[in-house]
Order: structure tokens, then sequence, then C-alpha cells
């Protein structure tokens, strides 16, 4: 049988000026902080996914800004082989308040952020440069 990567995604967004993150509920990483998302569903585009995972561990309503990415480097993931398409929302609306699979939702300041679990140190340090050349 032929194995294939898991498709997931990962939300960068910004509320008065400072990073939307999550603390994890579950393993990996239990207890970390990371950018909102999760596995893309099967039928679902990645535009819905991000779309409706932000939502469901923020509880904020969003809409795509940009497409920031693909990160597919094989270990990201200690769960097994996963690539991530990551793109930068912009809130729409709702009220800020943990879901799903998030024990907390936090903002932090692009420059003082936490340990963050998966590469999403690296994700967020190159939309950090993103942002320099947009």
């Amino acid at each position: 049988m032929h194995k294939n990567p898991a498709l997931t995604v990962d939300a960068i967004a910004i509320k008065d000026g400072q990073i939307i993150l999550i603390k994890r509920k579950n393993p990996p990483f239990q207890g970390s902080y990371a950018l909102p998302g999760g596995f893309v569903d099967y039928g679902e585009t990645v535009e819905n996914a991000v779309i409706r995972e932000f939502k469901e561990e923020t509880g904020l309503n969003a809409e795509i800004k940009d497409f920031i990415g693909i990160y597919s480097e094989p270990d990201r993931d200690p769960r097994g082989h996963t690539v991530s398409a990551v793109f930068e929302l912009m809130i729409s609306g709702g009220t800020m308040l943990a879901g799903d699979d998030a024990a907390e939702v936090s903002l932090f300041s692009l420059d003082e952020l936490p340990d963050l679990a998966f590469d999403h140190g690296k994700i967020i340090a190159d939309y950090i440069l993103f942002l320099a050349i947009r």
C-alpha cells in the first residue's frame, strides 16, 4: 500500500497588532503554543479547511488575505509526514474563545513569541520576512 503525507493547514492572523496563537490541548506538543490549524477533511479545500479550523480553535471568523507557503519537512510532525498549506487570514468577526483542540487562545507580539510546536517558529519567521517585502 502506498503511503501519502497527510494534508494540514495553518493560519496566521494578526489582531490588535499581535499574532493569534493557541495552546494545544492534546498531544503532540500538549501545552505548547501553535498556530491555529489542523487536518484537511476529505473532500474539503485547503481554503475552506483553514477558515474552519481557525473558527473552531479561536471562535473568530476570518477571510483569506494571502497564501504564505507550503511546509513539508517529513519530520515536522511526530505523528507522521504532514504537508501544511499556510495562509494569512483577516479577522471578520466573532469572539476570541478557545475551542476544539485549543486549551487557550492568546495574543503575542511577533518579537516576543513563546516556544512553539511543530515548525511554527520557522513559519512565523518566514511570515515576518514576507511582511518586510510585501
